[in-house]
C-alpha cells in the first residue's frame, strides 16, 4: 500500500508527506515517476505559486497527460490540495487567464482588490490564515471533523464550481463565497492547507487515508 505524493516541482511535497507519514502506517512517497504513480494505492495532487507555473511544471515533467488520464479513470483516490484544488477546473482567471484540466466545471477567479470589512477596514489579499469551513455536502473526508472547523488558507484566488453536487465545503472571505472543497467519485480536493491545519487537517488526511470510493 502506497500513497504517492506526485511531485512536479511544485507545491509544499514534503511537508504533506510528513502529515501523511503522522496519520498512517502506509509507505510514503514523493515521486515523479509514472510507474510509481500508476502503482501507489492512494494520490496526492499538491500545487503552490502560480497556477500558469504549476501546469508548465506539469507538462515539462511529462505527467498532464498522466494526471489527465487518472482523473478520467477514477480508480483511486486523489487528494488535491491548494493549487492542486485550482487546477481541477476548467479555467483560472490567473496570469491573464489560463485553461485547467477541465476534470470539473467551474473556474478560478481573484478576490476582488478593494475588500472592506463590516467596518469599512481594507482586507488583505491574498486571503491568509484560519477561517471557518461550512461542510456543504456530506462526505467521508468530513467524519469526526466539526460543521465548522478551522482550517488554515493563504491563497488570492478561489474556485467556483458550476455543479452544486461537486461543492462539499465553502468558505466567507468578507461576502465571498468560495468553494474550498470539491470533488467527485474518487477525488477530493480543498484550497486550504490540511498539513498546516493541526488536529481538523490530520484528521481529513487520516479519512483520506482509509477512503474507499
Amino acid at each position: 500500500m502506497t500513497i504517492a505524493v506526485i511531485d512536479y516541482g511544485m507545491g509544499n511535497l514534503h511537508s504533506v508527506a510528513k502529515a501523511l507519514e503522522h496519520v498512517t502506517h502506509e509507505n510514503v512517497i514523493v515521486t515523479r515517476d509514472p510507474r510509481c504513480i500508476r502503482g501507489a494505492t492512494r494520490l496526492v495532487l499538491p500545487g503552490q505559486g502560480a497556477i500558469r507555473d504549476c501546469i508548465g511544471e506539469l507538462e515539462r515533467t511529462d505527467l498532464r497527460g498522466l494526471v489527465q488520464e487518472l482523473l478520467t479513470r477514477q480508480a483511486k483516490p486523489l487528494l488535491g490540495i491548494c493549487v492542486g484544488q485550482q487546477m481541477l477546473m476548467d479555467h483560472s482567471e490567473e496570469n491573464g487567464g489560463i485553461d485547467c484540466l477541465g476534470f470539473l466545471p467551474g473556474v478560478v477567479r481573484r478576490f476582488p482588490a478593494d475588500m472592506r470589512d463590516e467596518h469599512g477596514a481594507r482586507l488583505k489579499v491574498p486571503h491568509m490564515g484560519w477561517n471557518v469551513v461550512q461542510q456543504h455536502h456530506p462526505h467521508p473526508l468530513w467524519a469526526g471533523i466539526d460543521h465548522e472547523e478551522h482550517f488554515y488558507f493563504v491563497h488570492s484566488y478561489y474556485v467556483v464550481a458550476n455543479d452544486d453536487n461537486n461543492v462539499l465545503g465553502t468558505t466567507d472571505y468578507c461576502g465571498v463565497t468560495a468553494h474550498v472543497a470539491i470533488g467527485r467519485e474518487a477525488t477530493f480536493a480543498v484550497q486550504f492547507h490540511p498539513e498546516k491545519s493541526s488536529r481538523a487537517g490530520l484528521k481529513l488526511l487520516e479519512n483520506f487515508v482509509q477512503w474507499s470510493p
